[in-house]
């Protein structure tokens, strides 16, 4: 949009320099202060820097545009290694889990603490038919709801 915009520009102020050439080009004298040229045509002087003013803000926003995108991308990148770290984190917790009860059972073995077993087996059947229960009410609740 940036590049469409200055050509645009660029163009609009370069048939204002057609249609004005001889104010352009009007001869003026030209002061800087500890020297003065003579016949200098002052409206050309302020139409190529006027120019280059416009060419060199537009190299500028590129350049914060470039800046911006590599921002972000170092951003992803650095996102993107979170990710994986946390992941490969993650895992191992549940390794470390999954060796812990390994460990746990083989420790319960086939006979022993068979009625601390199957009290926690009923539990869980207990819980899960609760849980079964509640979740038919809601859908039936939902479906009454929304018809």
């Amino acid at each position: 949009m940036r590049t469409v915009v200055l050509i645009v520009l660029l163009v609009l102020l370069g048939l204002f320099a057609l249609l004005n050439t001889n104010a352009l080009m009007f001869p003026h004298t030209l002061s800087l202060g500890f020297v003065t040229y003579q016949g200098v045509p002052m409206g050309l002087i302020l139409l190529i820097l006027g120019t280059l003013l416009m060419v060199l803000f537009y190299a500028w926003a590129g350049l914060a545009g470039l800046r911006a995108q590599a921002d972000s991308a170092r951003l992803l990148r650095d996102m993107e290694a979170l990710r994986v770290s946390l992941d490969s984190q993650e895992s191992s917790r549940f390794a470390q889990l999954q060796e812990h009860l390994d460990a746990r059972f083989h420790t319960l073995g086939p006979g022993q603490n068979a009625g601390e077993v199957a009290a926690l087996s009923a539990r869980v059947d207990a819980l899960s038919r609760d849980l079964n229960l509640q979740l038919a009410q809601l859908d039936d609740y939902l479906k009454g709801k929304l018809g």
